[in-house]
Formats: structure tokens, sequence, C-alpha cells
């Protein structure tokens, strides 16, 4: 005899929501550290450090480091330790081309906003934003800017498109952690990086496609560039010609 009498209606399963592990938090915190610039591309992950500052034992962060290399993030070498993955100038060169097409084919599909019932995801993420710069959260700050511009691809309607922006997150995230840095040592605050991004929103709510793609145009990539590109290699013959043009560019 069954122990619940079906009444013919369908029911709702009750999920069970399993815990994160340490593993798992380890991974988020280090996520965290190379999203808010803590961690830069290059540099060494101690581990003997990192125990005490995640109050974890060497397991389970070793662990979380092997999550971080397959995404990307990590840089294992045998008998030399984990590094945060090196940046070249040609690696940024293909990320931030790649973003800035995939921003155009979406700002072309997404405004005029279509469907307004999309726009409160761009605001929840700029809420969420303005509370982690209220709060001093320069991490939670970058990883909310992040859903933002991803929100905002989401406005499209276009879900492939979506996808194909966000499993640029990866790579993104390390040009973030070193725009993070930048913007920090030119003294732009929490505050103004969320007006940056106010900003952006309210220019897509004009409706006019021209202006927001001059927006995005100037939103941060070109000084991004300015900032950090010396820091970077020589670069292949694409990735110097790329930056000469976006740097005589912004000159005009």
């Amino acid at each position: 005899m069954a122990a619940v009498e079906s009444t013919g209606t369908p029911r709702t399963a009750a999920r069970i929501v399993k815990p994160p592990s340490m593993v798992e938090l380890a991974a988020q915190a280090l996520r965290r550290m190379i999203i808010g610039g803590d961690l830069l591309p290059g540099d060494r992950v101690v581990e003997n450090q990192l125990t005490k500052e995640l109050g974890i034992s060497r397991p389970p962060l070793r662990e979380a480091l092997r999550v971080l290399e397959l995404e990307g993030l990590i840089r294992q070498t045998p008998h030399r330790g984990a590094v945060v993955t090196p940046l070249t100038l040609h690696d940024v060169y293909e990320i931030v081309t790649l973003r800035r097409e995939l921003e155009r084919m979406a700002i072309g599909l997404a405004v005029p906003v279509r469907d307004p019932s999309r726009l409160p995801r761009c605001r929840s993420a700029l809420d969420r934003m303005a509370a982690a710069a209220d709060a001093g959260e320069r991490a939670e700050l970058s990883e909310a800017a992040f859903e933002f511009h991803v929100s905002v691809i989401g406005l499209s309607g276009h879900r492939r498109l979506e996808d194909a922006y966000r499993s640029l997150q990866l790579q993104m995230l390390l040009c973030m952690a070193l725009n993070r840095r930048a913007r920090a040592q030119r003294a732009e605050t929490m505050a103004e990086d969320v007006q940056r991004h106010r900003r952006l929103l309210e220019v897509i709510e004009k409706g006019d496609p021209a202006a927001v793609l001059n927006e995005l145009e100037h939103h941060g990539d070109r000084t991004f560039l300015h900032d950090i590109a010396e820091a970077l290699d020589e670069g292949t013959p694409e990735a110097r010609e790329w930056l000469a043009g976006e740097r005589a560019e912004d000159r005009t």
C-alpha cells in the first residue's frame, strides 16, 4: 500500500540542497582572491600561507587548486608549485576582441529592449554591486560586475549567445583582476565603478543601440590596455598591430 495516496495532481519534488564542501568553499575563496586582484596572473600560490588564511588543511586546498587548474585560472608545474595563469598580450587581444564582437551582436539584438521583464536581472546585479561597494567588498563587486555584463547580454534573448559570452568568464576574470588593480592604482573608487555600470544601464534603457555601443567602447577596455599592456610580453604581430590601433584611435 502506498504511503501517500495519489490525488492525480502533479507534485513538486522536494530538493535536498547539499551544503558546499571544504573543497568548494576553498575554490570559491581562491576565485574571489583572483577576481579581486589579491592574486594576479603570474603570482605564486603559496600553500602554507593559504592554509592559514583560509583556515583549512592541505588536502582540500590542493583539491581546490586542481579545480581551478581545470578552469584555467591556476597553472601547476611539478616541483615548482602553482601560479595564477599568466596572461600574454596575445591572450588579452583574443579575449578583448572576442568579447567586443559578442557584445556588439548582443546589443544589436537587445536594444531597444523588446522584453522589459529581462531588465530586473540587470538591476539586481547593479544593486548587488552597490551593496558590495558600500560594504567595501571589492571581490564581491567584481563578481557582481561580471554578472551585470552577462545580464546585459541576456537582454538579447539569445541563449546561445549568452552561453558563449559566459564561456569567456574564466579568461575574462584574469583580465578583470589586472583591470581592478589598475583602476585601484588610479584611485577609482568602488562607488565610481558602480556609477560607470549604472550609466551603461541608463543608456540601454533609452533604447539607442549606437549610444550603447559607444558607452561600451569607453567603458573600460582601452583604459585597461593603457594601464597594464606594458606589463605584458611583447606579443605576436597581430596583438601588437591591434594594440597600436587601439592606442591610435584613443588619441583621436
